[in-house]
């Protein structure tokens, strides 16, 4: 049987509905998957590959979108089913047109559901100035849904499973404490690995007494478990035809909602209206400034592992900032 024969006939179980392949269609899966559209008759599917040994990723990345869809918060595509065939791991998800700020649908669905697209090598200063906005209505009502999104939230830091920030494990131990969870599970794991990746020196040295120092950004501030996406560039958002924000490609967790917002700023791609709006239903603390240099440490350091010493001095000036806050 082929991969896709078995693809099929997975849809064909989750849906209870016969499903024949008609038609494939590849389309951009980003820089850590590879990706395609299935088609029989008029029911349409966007279909994530990797490795099988990646299985673990779909699975959590399925069950982020779960989490998020429960909050009814904002829109996610709907996961179908996951599994692995020939060695080959995949993710079915609902197809969904949508446009990302140019007006106009995207036929081939592209940024509905694509996996794994994170900003490569030397794209952090490029990013903000490439990546299209939505339409100011839009922004808007994504700024109020990501802050009823950040209303969902439970007794303690991290989630039920490790999941991953592009094709880096995240590591989700839950914690009562937040400071404790951020700098064993989001920045120690990071500098850690970017010491084994050869990355050592003035970087962990100063990463490790910012570590030291971290309670001092939370001496008058106590974050709640907010329900994340985890790694919302601008890249992982868009609108249906109708103007409907959605939002994808999580690596869910419940942690401080700064963390989102910060990573919204690294990159780009979000409007002045969709920070008005979320301040309006859900004010930031007037010290978020200074945290989001923290939280957006922990996607530079990601970013220094997965793409290259690129980003190493960008790393090394974050941490010399924050340093020089206390």
């Amino acid at each position: 049987m082929s991969l896709q024969d078995a693809i099929a006939r997975a849809i064909s179980q989750a849906t209870g509905q016969h499903f024949q392949i008609d038609d494939r269609r590849g389309v951009d899966g980003g820089c850590i998957n590879r990706a395609e559209t299935l088609q029989s008759g008029n029911r349409r599917y966007f279909v994530k590959y990797n490795d099988a040994v990646r299985l673990a990723m779909f699975e959590a990345e399925s069950d982020g979108l779960i989490e998020i869809a429960a909050s009814k918060s904002v829109r996610v595509p709907q996961p179908v089913c996951s599994g692995a065939h020939g060695g080959q791991a995949y993710l079915v998800l609902e197809y969904i047109e949508i446009n990302r700020g140019t007006g106009k649908a995207d036929p081939q669905g592209r940024g509905s559901v694509a996996g794994g697209t994170t900003p490569g090598m030397g794209e952090v200063g490029q990013r903000r100035e490439q990546l299209p906005r939505m339409p100011g209505a839009t922004d808007e009502l994504l700024g109020r849904q990501l802050a009823a999104m950040h209303r969902s939230t439970r007794d303690r830091f991290g989630w039920h499973r490790d999941n991953t920030i592009g094709s880096t494990r995240q590591i989700n131990t839950q914690e009562e404490d937040w400071v404790t969870f951020y700098r064993e599970h989001r920045l120690r794991f990071q500098l850690d690995l970017a010491d084994e990746n050869g990355y050592g020196g003035n970087l962990i040295r100063r990463g490790e007494q910012l570590l030291e120092k971290l309670p001092v950004f939370f001496a008058r501030y106590q974050p709640l478990p907010s329900l994340l996406h985890g790694d919302l560039w601008g890249g992982n958002h868009a609108a249906l035809p109708d103007g409907t924000p959605v939002i994808f490609d999580p690596a869910v967790y419940y942690g401080d909602r700064e963390a989102d917002i910060a990573m919204t700023e690294l990159f780009g791609g979000y409007g002045p209206g969709f920070y008005a709006a979320y301040n309006e239903a859900w004010p930031l603390d007037p010290d978020y400034r200074v945290r989001r240099d923290l939280y957006n440490l922990y996607q530079v350091l990601n970013h220094l592992n997965l793409f290259g010493s690129g980003y190493r001095r960008q790393a090394e000036q974050l941490v010399d900032r924050l340093l020089g806050e206390l």
